[in-house]
């Protein structure tokens, strides 16, 4: 397998960036179609971030307003009460060719699925990200693999554009930076982070209702699921060059034998990464026949970023994902190869 090389995504955004920003949307505000997109499969941060900034946008006066998501038109259970799902339309029914396109927590064009072509067809493009991993497609690039979540360059794109911050569009954005940062727990939880959160806080929110959603409620049929899952974990001390790694998966039979649906896999990772062992946590879950999304998480040893970019994926140096392809035991492989190679010295 050929490797992958990691791109180079500045620290922090260049001022000439944020100007091409908000001159690319005003230029298309009100009047335009515009059409906001996240990944495929999208987690708290991709949504989040996304229908906050959604949020914005119907404050500035855009009415011809989309957002939408490559794949199956399906939202996570915890993330069905979130404000702005009334402007989500499934991917078949997305403008074809609108006049502006904002793309959301994507790190390369794979990740937009059936909705690539957009990028052709718009009239501008705005890519507003955070993983280390970003390809630099699209037109304007708002990167900074120093934040925590896209939502913090979403709140700093709406303050430029002069959105005040609403209880509504403050949701959003709190439970985009919430998950990213595992409830504030992550090494990323910067004085910046609580900072914003801060923010969005005061505008009336209630947190400790949003995190009994977000990470407290979960199916009894779930619980019984990671009971199956955890229990064919494995542990392999020898990898890492000996910082040890421990892996498990999920099938679609699991699925369908405690009646879940995928979105509950999600969370499998947290249990998996708390081995005290390990610095290397991995979860296999079954996509399709022969297919595996791949999660991966490191306590620090291993760049798990560029491991899943060697693997066709991306992500962040702690906290990474990619496709994997035959059996788990080929997937883990895969991953175990890898791992030698991106240790962090």
């Amino acid at each position: 397998m050929t490797e992958a090389v990691v791109a180079t995504v500045p620290v922090t955004i260049a001022e000439a960036e944020w100007a091409a920003a908000v001159r690319t949307v005003r230029e298309f505000v009100p009047g335009g179609r515009v059409l906001l997109i996240c990944h495929v499969n999208p987690d708290g941060d991709a949504l989040g971030s996304m229908l906050g900034f959604a949020l914005g946008l119907r404050r500035l006066g855009v009415r011809n307003l989309q957002a939408t998501f490559p794949g199956p038109f399906e939202i996570p259970e915890p993330f069905t009460s979130l404000p702005g799902l009334e402007l989500l339309v499934p991917e078949p029914e997305a403008y074809p060719d609108p006049d502006l396109v904002l793309i959301f927590d994507v790190a390369a064009e794979s990740r937009l699925g059936g909705l690539v072509d957009r990028l052709e067809t718009a009239g501008a493009t705005v890519v507003l990200d955070h993983h280390a991993s970003n390809t630099r497609f699209g037109g304007v690039h708002l990167v900074d693999a120093t934040a925590a979540a896209t939502s913090v360059v979403a709140e700093q794109l709406l303050d430029r554009l002069d959105v005040p911050l609403d209880p509504a569009i403050a949701e959003c954005l709190y439970v985009a930076l919430a998950t990213d940062t595992g409830s504030f727990r992550f090494d990323m939880t910067t004085p910046r982070v609580h900072e914003m959160a801060a923010r969005l806080i005061a505008t009336g929110l209630r947190p400790g209702d949003i995190s009994r959603r977000i990470f407290d409620s979960r199916p009894f049929g779930a619980m019984k699921l990671f009971a199956d899952v955890l229990a064919r974990a494995e542990l392999d001390p020898a990898a890492a060059d000996g910082h040890g790694m421990v892996w498990t998966y999920a099938t679609l039979d699991d699925l369908v034998r405690h009646e879940q649906r995928p979105y509950v896999l999600d969370a499998l990772i947290d249990p998996v990464r708390c081995v005290a062992e390990v610095d290397v946590s991995v979860v296999v879950k079954q996509a399709a026949e022969a297919e595996w999304a791949v999660s991966l998480r490191s306590k620090g040893a291993v760049d798990v970023s560029a491991v899943a970019v060697a693997l066709g994926g991306g992500g962040h140096r702690l906290a990474a994902g990619f496709t994997g392809h035959g059996t788990p035991g080929e997937v883990i492989a895969a991953v175990r190869e890898q791992l030698d190679r991106h240790l962090i010295h």
